[in-house]
């Protein structure tokens, strides 16, 4: 497990493993920090952000040749300045080390399509190393509504 994750590739997972552990997961976390862990450590999940609607879409392209080049698909939504990913494996509910992967080379992929920093963050949490993403809901949404 000490591999780093942005040099390994997703394996297809055929269901009938347990989805990683908490120690497991956290571990995976130290190299995807900016990540937000969701239901009950089954699934992460990050939004990124951009200067208009073209940027984000172009992200969401890549974000999806990237899936079908690693053969693992998260889910995700997108609008105006904003793409949001999540990821988790379906065939055992919750997390592998294939999502994680997934995670480190989305984040590279960001930072190429010049993924921007969280516009409601202050300027110091980012400058520390916060996560991006843990606005809630009701947050984004305002936010999202404040830039278009």
């Amino acid at each position: 497990m000490t591999e780093l994750l942005l040099e390994q590739t997703c394996v297809p997972c055929r269901g009938g493993i347990p989805p990683l552990g908490i120690d497991e997961v956290r571990h995976f976390l130290e190299q995807a920090p900016s990540w937000n862990l969701l239901d009950d450590a089954r699934q992460i999940q990050r939004t990124f952000w951009f200067a208009n609607f073209r940027e984000s879409l172009d992200f969401v392209r890549e974000a999806g040749e990237l899936a079908e080049s690693e053969r693992h698909h998260p889910d995700i939504s997108f609008g105006w300045g904003y793409a949001t990913i999540s990821l988790r494996t379906k065939k055992i509910k919750g997390l592998h080390q294939n999502d994680f992967i997934m995670a480190v080379k989305i984040d590279r992929l960001a930072k190429v399509c010049k993924a921007q920093e969280n516009p409601r963050q202050p300027r110091s949490e980012a400058a520390s190393g916060t996560s991006e993403a843990t606005l809630s809901n009701a947050d984004q949404s305002s936010t999202l509504a404040h830039h278009r």
